[in-house]
């Protein structure tokens, strides 16, 4: 058999997957509102406060390329929001799938009018059939609409809410609630993460509140048990001073009685 030889000539270069430097991040497109966009902030928030120091990694309206076609297909958007789980923590410009070896494990898409039926239906197939994302929900800002899906068998079957309208998260073990409230001075019904037991994750405005609250509630503490300690103290002289002048009377007393005794002697049994 006559030897093959091999150059460069002759062997096709095979492409490598473009790098996360070298993908499309920004398309200059803003999200649709100031609530869409405010909403995704408050959901990031509540996550990355209460993952921290964990290995995970949560990020809003950022691309996630699963495919190298989509460079060629200008297919560039993302998520809303969505959270990857035993990852690194550290900056990116976009989620490659192909680089961080996983899709994000919970997203969460916020609907317009003009992107329900995306939402809902394309997308909702792309995170199901493509990227193979675990949990998916949708929420409306606006009408309160929301609904969530877990992977099963490589389909999407719906998570029921509970009688309250919350959805379980089982990937985060936190649930989506319904809260009216304050939030960068807006009050209205927001979508934000809980615990199971229902206790809603705090914001960082929140979390100095409480911690100023606590500090106030402590003082108060204080002061009060100061108080306490000065009335004692007080009771403790008055008891003191009625001892003495217990004492002062009888001596007084006695000495009444030791005159008596000299002038009419002792008393009748």
């Amino acid at each position: 058999m006559a030897e093959i030889l091999f150059t460069d000539l002759d062997v096709a270069e095979v492409q490598r997957p473009p790098t996360q430097e070298e993908l499309p991040y920004d398309d200059g497109i803003p999200m649709e509102t100031w609530r869409h966009v405010t909403q995704m902030s408050l959901l990031l928030e509540q996550i990355d406060l209460a993952f921290a120091g964990r290995d995970y990694f949560a990020a809003g309206n950022m691309f996630v390329y699963f495919s190298p076609e989509q460079v060629r297909d200008y297919d560039f958007r993302g998520p809303d929001f969505f959270v990857a789980l035993d990852v690194p923590w550290r900056e990116r410009k976009s989620w490659v799938v192909w680089e961080e070896g996983k899709a994000p494990d919970v997203v969460v898409e916020l609907m317009s009018r003009s992107t329900a039926h995306i939402d809902k239906g394309e997308k909702k197939e792309i995170y199901q059939n493509r990227l193979r994302v675990p949990e998916y929900f949708y929420y409306h800002p606006f009408t309160g609409e929301r609904a969530g899906f877990v992977l099963r068998d490589g389909l999407y079957r719906p998570i029921k809410p509970d009688a309250q309208g919350r959805l379980v998260s089982s990937r985060l073990k936190l649930m989506l609630v319904d809260w009216y409230g304050p939030y960068r001075g807006i009050e209205i019904n927001w979508l934000r993460w809980a615990t199971l037991d229902g206790e809603v994750l705090p914001t960082s405005n929140e979390l100095v509140t409480q911690a100023q609250e606590y500090a106030e509630y402590t003082e108060q503490r204080a002061e009060d048990a100061e108080q306490r300690a000065e009335n004692a103290e007080q009771r403790l002289e008055t008891a003191e001073q009625r001892a003495e002048n217990a004492e002062q009377q009888a001596q007084e007393l006695a000495t009444l009685l030791q005159k008596y005794r000299q002038q009419f002697g002792d008393l009748p049994a």
